[in-house]
């Protein structure tokens, strides 16, 4: 296994002759610590069947299957399919994920430490994902805000984006609202906070997901703190030409590893549809999202 840095930019590592088959536990413990050192790993050249893997997946941590199971994989329901080619005649996951600023399961109680992707279908145009490192955000606030939002917390919710499932036909949008609310409420994060692996302080916010934010009491702010700091990480740049906004466009054989405490992402969709298809696999590593240790 060899580890070096990506040519051309300061965003994350490659890794060229990983076999997950072959690699010892020191070699995983390798990788992973690259993982939260540089928030993102492309493997190269890598040759996978879908239970490949979900096995690989499985050596860096807990995988959970995905709550939605329009999402699923037909055969490992642990894999989140991302597709606009039918199969047989039939849609395998979804079209379109991620066209927003999220981190994975940010609306949920408890978060993925690691996000796993893997390209099955890659466009010829326009192909890649964004990505914004959310602990150089921090640092690059102004020192007004940071002390503006210590001590806060921000609320999400997968509410703005929720994607209408087949059976949802004809029922009524207010129903499905309800659903919604009961079934995923908004859950409660600090806005920022330590990384239990790195001990980095990280804003914790996404456009996608990020709904409120409140202050140690539970008392809601005026959202305009909330656009401002979705402005200052560069999430309402929509030419993507902020200096926190790292494009990475993998090819045939990418295998691409982060940090899914540290990283937002938002996927790069062709204005024209083009086929794509992405395999995804999200776990549980050691640790929780934080250890309860919030930023002064």
């Amino acid at each position: 296994m060899r580890i070096a840095e990506r040519p051309g930019t300061t965003f994350g590592v490659t890794v060229e002759d990983f076999d997950h088959t072959t690699a010892s536990e020191a070699d995983i413990d390798k990788l992973k610590q690259a993982v939260y050192t540089s928030k993102m790993v492309v493997l190269r050249d890598q040759d996978l069947t879908a239970r490949q893997f979900l096995d690989f997946g499985t050596r860096l941590g807990r995988p959970e299957a995905y709550y939605e199971p329009m999402y699923h994989h037909p055969e490992f329901e642990e894999i989140f399919v991302s597709s606009n080619v039918p199969e047989n005649g039939q849609q395998i996951g979804v079209p379109k994920t991620g066209k927003f600023w999220h981190a994975d399961y940010q609306f949920m109680p408890d978060p993925f430490g690691i996000t796993l992707i893997y390209p099955q279908v890659i466009p010829a145009r326009n192909r890649g994902t964004y990505y914004i490192d959310m602990g150089r955000a921090y640092e690059r606030l102004p020192g007004d805000l940071k002390r503006e939002i210590a001590g806060t917390r921000c609320r999400h919710s997968v509410r703005k984006y929720f994607k209408i499932r087949p059976h949802d036909v004809y029922r009524p949008i207010s129903e499905i609202i309800d659903e919604v609310e009961r079934r995923t409420p908004a859950v409660v994060q600090p806005t920022a906070f330590l990384h239990p692996m790195t001990g980095e302080t990280v804003l914790y916010l996404s456009e996608g997901f990020t709904v409120g934010i409140e202050d140690g009491a539970g008392d809601e702010l005026d959202g305009d703190l909330l656009r401002r700091l979705f402005e200052a990480t560069g999430q309402l740049d929509d030419t993507f030409e902020h200096e926190n906004v790292h494009l990475l466009s993998p090819v045939k054989g990418d295998l691409l590893i982060w940090d899914n405490r540290s990283l937002i992402h938002r996927a790069r969709h062709t204005a024209t549809p083009e086929p794509t298809v992405s395999y995804r696999v999200t776990v549980h590593d050691d640790r929780k999202l934080h250890d309860g240790l919030t930023t002064a």
